[in-house]
């Protein structure tokens, strides 16, 4: 599993494009924070934009039982029905991890608890509105997973982590300019379609070392 910072920082934002369709032209500061704690457990937490990555990763490195909620903007007929709601529609579920697997692809984010005796992961169920500015407030315990130390080669390759005892990482995503899709008049698909061009400034505190990166993409 790749998270969607990885894609970017490797080169392959476009595989990433459904991270930043929440975004129009701007500066928005504090998005995307993770912190990490490595005793003799591993622990990872973070805001609302790594979630879907958390039940994904999980899911890959454990055979367990996901109950929660998982939002879509297509129908996924094997979960059912579902709810409709501002263009998203939702499902109420308990999965496992290989029906995960099989719809990863498919859903706008998966809001999922787990729990085995390696793994624990805890999610809250309603995403935030995106936030401007320097007074951008992060809730980085949006998502948390708690795994095994025998998870650490997959979880930092995942995540894109040094090699540390503690870590936070925070991002300033910069919409410098959005490329809209020739030929279509739909507003809402005109929204989901279009690409965002700009840069991320990456601020990693690693083990007390500041560390600052930053990537342009389009996505």
């Amino acid at each position: 599993m790749e998270s969607f910072i990885k894609k970017v920082w490797d080169g392959k934002a476009e595989e990433a494009h459904n991270q930043f369709v929440r975004f129009g032209k701007g500066r928005f500061e504090n998005r995307a924070v993770l912190v990490l704690q490595k005793t003799s457990k591993i622990k990872l937490r973070g805001s609302f934009e790594w979630v879907s990555d958390f039940a994904k990763l999980a899911s890959e490195l454990v055979e367990a039982s996901f109950s929660g909620i998982i939002l879509s903007k297509e129908k996924i007929s094997e979960l059912g029905a579902g709810k409709q709601k501002s263009g998203i529609i939702e499902y109420q579920v308990s999965v496992d991890s290989k029906k995960i697997q099989e719809i990863k692809d498919k859903v706008y984010a998966l809001l999922l608890n787990a729990e085995t005796p390696s793994l624990i992961l805890k999610t809250k169920k309603k995403l935030p509105k995106p936030g401007k500015g320097a007074d951008a407030k992060a809730d980085d315990k949006f998502c948390q997973l708690e795994a095994d130390l025998k998870y650490w080669p997959q979880i930092r390759d995942a995540f894109k982590l040094p090699e540390c005892k503690k870590a936070k990482i925070s991002h300033t995503i910069l919409i410098e300019d959005i490329i809209i899709p020739e030929g279509e008049k739909d507003f809402v698909k005109i929204r989901e379609l279009a690409k965002r061009k700009g840069k991320i400034i990456k601020i990693s505190e690693v083990d007390s070392i500041e560390i600052k990166d930053e990537k342009e993409f389009l996505a």
